[in-house]
């Protein structure tokens, strides 16, 4: 069996959410197993019981630890002994069910791995966060795209100065899968992500658009100082934005926009960011990942390819990576290695040793608290139309 650090033994999974016709919850499963550290044993898979209890197969949980609620998980798992209960949870369900979900298990000391955005508004974030604080356990927000190779190569050569000081980030998501309004049919993940009941006081914005923002934050490393919002719900009768645009002025000077749609015919899940240095400019493209094109006046255009046995790539790059080269890597490699990277400082705590849960690799509980001042703010600036407002969170990380 593969050892995992000083513990010798996989690391034990429950799932909350990912029942019968969940995506998110499919690939959280999926990611968390895929360098073989851990294994799926429990889950609360659906709020319905009866649905909890039939999506349990298709996970191989066994029926005894096929729960029906995520209250009768984390306390049947804190009642049974320190070799058999569970190490994390992850959280895969609606937003406005994380907070609970995620504070009950951080209360009783289990690990979490949660969907973003992470809460459903900022006090409930702050709430989680000052939690996570005085329990000390390993918080982790499934900000995938950060776990792409060239994502974190690209993340090195900035923080290396290689692009010069940063000038300027252009992020923008865009989907069209929202331009018809097929929440009305009780399309599944259209139904909920439309509910500000259920999705918060943003849609695509806070489905998509904090995505966008939170690349850029990850790569450049760059301080927000304000930021000036535009959102627009496009689709008659639709009750939360489906299209938004924001101006985001960096402390260092630098300017940032942000674009996020689910209203643009054709597209699917193209996330493109562009970041403009002193010395050169970066950009990658999600729907082709192995891909990265660097530019420096004067110099050829050079195109990065994911290749872990380059000596163009750096050590952040190369352990993103587990394929050759030529083997695309993409969207389920990358949502693993935000696990890998949570991974190993959960070793760390169950070993007893120390880690830092603020500078990690991974996203953290402050990205995710920084998340929702972000969505908290741009809401706040377009019903002001547009209006400058602060954008730094005291916990706000470099």
């Amino acid at each position: 069996m593969a050892t995992n650090g000083e513990l010798n033994r996989k690391l034990r999974m429950a799932l909350v959410g990912g029942g019968q016709g969940s995506f998110i919850g499919r690939v959280h499963a999926t990611a968390a197993v895929l360098d073989n550290r851990a294994d799926l044993v429990a889950g609360a898979l659906s709020s319905d019981p009866v649905k909890a209890k039939a999506s349990a197969p298709d996970y191989d949980i066994c029926d005894a630890r096929a729960y029906t609620s995520y209250q009768e998980l984390i306390e049947s798992e804190s009642q049974l002994p320190a070799d058999e209960r569970i190490d994390f949870v992850s959280v895969a369900t609606p937003n406005h069910t994380h907070f609970d979900i995620a504070k009950q298990a951080v209360d009783a000391g289990f690990n979490v791995m949660c969907d973003k955005p992470m809460t459903f508004d900022l006090p409930q974030a702050e709430a989680l966060a000052a939690a996570v604080d005085a329990s000390g356990v390993v918080f982790a927000v499934t900000h995938n795209y950060t776990g792409y190779p060239l994502v974190r190569q690209a993340r090195q050569m900035i923080l290396d100065g290689e692009l010069g000081e940063i000038n300027a980030i252009r992020a923008r998501y865009v989907q069209g899968w929202l331009r018809t309004r097929i929440e009305t049919d009780d399309q599944k993940q259209a139904t909920w992500r439309t509910d500000p009941a259920r999705s918060g006081a943003a849609g695509c914005w806070g489905d998509i658009g904090t995505h966008a923002y939170n690349l850029g934050r990850y790569m450049t490393g760059l301080l927000p100082e304000t930021v000036r919002c535009h959102l627009k719900t496009f689709e008659t009768g639709r009750q939360l934005d489906d299209y938004g645009t924001a101006i985001v002025q960096y402390q260092n000077g630098a300017l940032g926009t942000v674009t996020a749609s689910q209203i643009s015919h054709g597209r699917e899940n193209e996330i493109t960011i562009e970041i403009d240095g002193t010395l050169g400019a970066l950009e990658w493209n999600q729907e082709e990942p192995n891909k990265m094109m660097f530019r420096r006046n004067g110099h050829p255009h050079q195109l990065y390819t994911r290749d872990p046995n380059a000596p163009f790539m750096n050590a952040a790059g190369q352990a993103a990576c587990r394929l050759p080269s030529g083997h695309p890597e993409a969207f389920f490699e990358a949502f693993a290695n935000v696990y890998r990277s949570a991974y190993d400082d959960i070793v760390l705590r169950a070993s007893n040793q120390e880690f830092d849960g603020v500078n990690s690799v991974y996203p953290n509980v402050n990205d995710g608290l920084e998340g929702m001042y972000f969505i908290q703010q741009c809401v706040a600036s377009s019903q002001q139309d547009g209006a400058e407002l602060p954008l730094l969170h005291s916990r706000a990380r470099r």
